[in-house]
């Protein structure tokens, strides 16, 4: 059985809500990803800001990254999977809830994220075909 786990990146990092939208920026630019999730001051997942969202909900809006908090562009709290689910619920979870990236959680701890490219390299051309017609296909 493949899992979460064996086909997330991991090292996952997320910033506090507090943090501006420039340190998100950066953290992003750091690790070499698209996004990263929004912790509260219990360190529980608050959101998630991918690199579209800095661009459409601040930038073009003429807000100041460095101004902007990262609270003010999370939508709501995100989906998130177990370390041990096995990948059919994962694609389940994405696909019924329209997501292109999924935090990985074990022990209520933030392990991991996998993104549509982690999907591209580990499953099968039939599987990888139903997610981009669920996510991509239906308006």
């Amino acid at each position: 059985m493949t899992t979460a786990r064996d086909i997330m990146k991991p090292g996952a990092q997320w910033i506090t809500r507090g943090d501006t939208v420039s340190t998100a920026a950066t953290a992003m630019a750091d690790l070499g990803v698209g996004s990263i999730v929004v912790a509260d001051d219990d360190e529980r997942m608050c959101g998630i800001i991918t690199d579209r969202d800095i661009v459409v909900k601040c930038v073009a809006l003429g807000l100041s990254p460095d101004l902007t908090t990262a609270a003010e562009l999370c939508e709501s709290t995100p989906r998130w999977v177990s370390a041990d689910a096995d990948v059919e619920d994962v694609l389940d979870q994405m696909e019924s809830h329209r997501v292109k990236r999924m935090p990985v959680i074990e022990n209520k701890r933030l392990v991991g994220m996998i993104s549509e490219a982690d999907l591209a390299r580990h499953l099968d051309d039939n599987q990888l075909g139903e997610f981009v017609t669920a996510i991509y296909g239906r308006p």
